[in-house]
């Protein structure tokens, strides 16, 4: 029968593991501290600009904005726990509890696999859309509310499973380097999943930049195709390769890392860079804001009157001046508003 160790301390757990508790905080420490809580402060302003955004103008009142005020309250939450865990570090690590250091990793890891599961969702509205040159998606408000439903529900079970058991407390041969109370076979389930994910995605986008490839190719032999056309599936290609490349480079090192814990692989040193590749994967809770966001005219022109707003109090600009008229609408729509909106 194997023995659990509920009452026994976090430093018991590190040195089981071998991982090594500080007592002094080290340079690579704070290093690793004011470069977290600075991306921090950037995740929380840049993804609750966007929120503000989404909220104010009623041109966003539609399924793909909705998954995209989605993805900045994943990454927004994100940045919350991720500077929880930045003030729950180094040295204070062995002041935490069993149950302190399980909550913190799991805000982590359930916020982390949120953004994960909202750039999936993006990337197959994206895919329907585009294909069938809609100016929205068909999804209903309702559809739209079950699928955010849907995406933190499979998030919070992948974050709170070692909380509720899928831990090595009872059999501390199976812990892992990296996170000294998680199982190693959670962490092979929990990169195998986000890697699977990230695997669809890069299908879906690959068959999205194929399909406008062609569409460029078949267009440039005739000399009567619109401008305005063309140059939103050269936006859209940027668009996704930017998307692309982003998530390739934040993601799959940290991933790629966990699955080498999980599998227990002597000879690779993962405590040396575990830090640098979670920070390297927030860092895309700040880029999804402006790769989703930014490169939108109306989005780029609703921050400027967000902040000119705060800026200038009492000045011509207010919340209900975001909202667009009718007139306006229709303006945007006889001059390509689906054109720009292809361009996400």
């Amino acid at each position: 029968m194997s023995q659990c160790f509920y009452n026994e301390s976090i430093k018991f757990f590190y040195n089981n593991s071998g991982k090594e508790l500080y007592d002094t905080w080290r340079t690579k420490d704070m290093l690793v501290v004011g470069l977290g809580l600075t991306v921090c402060v950037f995740v929380l302003l840049f993804n609750l600009l966007v929120i503000a955004a989404i909220i104010i103008n009623r041109r966003f009142h539609y399924p793909i904005y909705y998954l995209l005020g989605n993805l900045a309250a994943a990454d927004l939450f994100a940045g919350v726990a991720y500077t929880y865990l930045m003030f729950h570090t180094g040295p204070n690590t062995s002041k935490l509890t069993i149950k302190t250091w399980l909550v913190r990793q799991s805000l982590l890891d359930t916020s982390l696999t949120a953004s994960v599961a909202n750039l999936l969702a993006i990337a197959v509205e994206r895919h329907q859309t585009i294909f069938t040159m809609q100016l929205h998606s068909k999804m209903s408000n309702q559809r739209v509310c079950i699928l955010i439903a849907c995406i933190w529900i499979i998030a919070l079970l992948l974050g709170l499973i070692p909380s509720f058991g899928w831990s090595c407390i009872c059999n501390i041969s199976t812990c892992s380097r990296m996170a000294p109370l998680y199982s190693r076979s959670y962490l092979i389930f929990w990169a195998v999943s986000n890697l699977v994910a990230f695997l669809i995605m890069m299908g879906v986008y690959m068959h999205i930049f194929i399909y406008v490839k062609r569409k460029m190719t078949r267009m440039s032999q005739h000399t009567s195709s619109q401008p305005k056309y063309r140059e939103t599936m050269i936006n859209l290609m940027k668009t996704v390769f930017i998307i692309l490349s982003a998530f390739v480079i934040c993601w799959t090192p940290g991933q790629v890392v966990l699955l080498l814990d999980g599998l227990n692989c002597k000879s690779c040193n993962v405590l040396a860079v575990e830090k640098y590749f979670l920070l390297l994967a927030e860092i895309n809770s700040v880029i999804n804001p402006i790769v989703y966001s930014y490169r939108d005219n109306e989005m780029r022109n609703t921050f400027k009157q967000i902040l000119c707003f705060f800026c200038n109090r009492g000045s011509k600009y207010s919340p209900t001046s975001l909202k667009s008229t009718n007139t306006e609408r229709r303006i945007l729509s006889d001059n390509g508003h689906l054109m720009r909106e292809c361009s996400l």
